[in-house]
């Protein structure tokens, strides 16, 4: 069969093609080649620019818009060629490498330097440095935008819903209530945290031969700062540079990113199961959309499938992203290539979240509350005033409040005629009593309005 989104072993391919399209710019074989090719080229211009280096006169504006132009034109075409290389050597980077001599064959200048393509390098100095630039390119462009305007949209329902007053629960059970701009602003304040840590976690890099100490560098041109050139050329690729490694970079800043954005979806995984429940609970409802089916057989249903995909796409994510932390910064000796298989799945972790936070972004457009219901349920459990009630007897020296409260309001019905007649029998000054007696289930907020209002 033709590989189609039908035909396809994974959904992120498949079912999902729409959604992760954009990430085909960033994760695939394709683009891993147009990365190489990118530094393999970048490196032969920056080994030009080194006056210490006789053999390479530097490039003029000419040489290096020809240089240039092979980037900008690269294409399916290209990649292509560069898999029949492969086909034939049986080495990735390698192919790569010969596929740009054969495409400078046409310039002179180019052509009689062309030895310097892959000078210094090991295979694993071009593939790490590819995957860090795929890596911190789609951070850029694809997660972190996605998930400011997640929080966005999380604001402005936190915002909107500052004063809706809701029931808590904790342990399931009605607790001191809240409003649903508060319990949203929870996961706003969680989530900026941790994207404010992604933020700072830039990829790391190495660029220093076979096993890390830039023997062939050295024996070639002895007087050439190799630690500082190959520094700024990493740099200028807006990496960090990993001065101390052995063949392969140690993974560990992939293994930071993989844990940073792990906590961001555990947060949210959270998320999705509290809007599961407030859904179930009634306290939120999802907008009908008249040509959506429910269920097959049910047809008054209206599930929570956005949530839930999301929450399934996250969990899949993070086995992902856990594993990447585990594993990657562990390699046998000076190297092993049991990293190699599972770098190349790194697109399908980012692909897994960027799935789950567009449900969850559909999910929130559909949702609106229901006020009523939620007053309703709070003029059901006048018991939650139990808490500011016995707090105030402890102001006033009222020996076993707590207990007190208890023995009223565990395990019986409570009015608000049984609180009123209890606050009336206490022994506190009158103004105190009248003010506990304005508390309702619905005003006893505390500070909730605010904290919402000012997220």
């Amino acid at each position: 069969m033709q590989l189609t989104s039908l035909t396809a072993i994974s959904p992120i391919d498949g079912r999902y093609h729409q959604k992760t399209a954009k990430l085909q710019a960033y994760f695939s074989e394709y683009t891993f080649m147009k990365y190489r090719t990118l530094i393999e080229i970048r490196w032969l211009q920056t080994l030009a620019n080194e006056s210490t280096l006789k053999e390479i006169k530097k490039f003029d504006n000419k040489t290096n818009f020809f240089l240039n132009k092979i980037l900008e034109e690269f294409s399916e075409k290209d990649a292509d060629k560069i898999k029949q290389i492969e086909s034939e050597i049986n080495h990735d980077v390698k192919a790569v490498e010969y596929f740009l001599k054969e495409k400078i064959t046409t310039n002179p200048e180019l052509n009689n330097i062309k030895e310097f393509i892959h000078f210094g390098c090991t295979s694993e100095d071009i593939n790490n440095v590819a995957y860090a630039m795929m890596i911190e390119d789609s951070k850029k462009n694809i997660l972190l935008p996605t998930l400011h305007q997640l929080i966005k949209m999380l604001k402005e329902f936190a915002n909107q819903y500052a004063a809706q007053p809701m029931l808590a629960r904790t342990h399931g059970q009605p607790a001191s209530p809240t409003t649903v701009g508060k319990e949203f602003s929870v996961f706003v304040t969680r989530l900026k945290k941790q994207i404010k840590k992604l933020e700072t976690i830039t990829i790391e890099a190495k660029f220093n031969g076979a096993v890390g100490n830039y023997h062939a560098h050295t024996v070639a041109y002895p007087k050439i700062d190799w630690q500082k050139l190959t520094k700024t050329f990493i740099e200028s690729l807006s990496l960090d540079f990993n001065e101390y490694s052995s063949q392969i970079d140690s993974h560990d800043s992939i293994a930071e990113l993989s844990n940073c954005i792990a906590r961001i979806n555990t947060i949210l995984i959270d998320f999705c199961r509290d809007i599961w429940f407030y859904i179930a609970l009634g306290y939120l409802i999802q907008k009908p959309n008249k040509k959506e089916v429910g269920s097959s057989t049910m047809p008054h249903k209206i599930n929570p499938i956005d949530f839930e995909n999301a929450e399934g796409n996250l969990g899949l994510a993070n086995a992902m992203l856990n594993h990447f932390a585990e594993k990657l910064p562990i390699s046998r000796l000076q190297r092993d290539l049991s990293d190699s298989t599972v770098m190349r799945n790194i697109g399908s972790a980012f692909a897994y979240c960027d799935i789950a936070y567009q449900s969850i972004e559909k999910g929130l457009s559909k949702l609106e509350i229901d006020s009523k219901k939620m007053i309703q349920e709070l003029n059901e459990h006048w018991e939650v005033l139990a808490e500011p009630i016995q707090t105030v007897m402890r102001k006033y020296h009222i020996s076993e409040p707590y207990e007190k409260l208890k023995a009223l309001t565990r395990s019986k019905k409570i009015t608000q005629k049984l609180l009123h007649d209890f606050i009336d029998s206490l022994d506190i000054p009158k103004d105190e009593k009248e003010r506990l007696k304005k508390l309702t289930p619905e005003n006893y907020l505390g500070l909730a309005i605010k904290l919402a209002e000012n997220i």
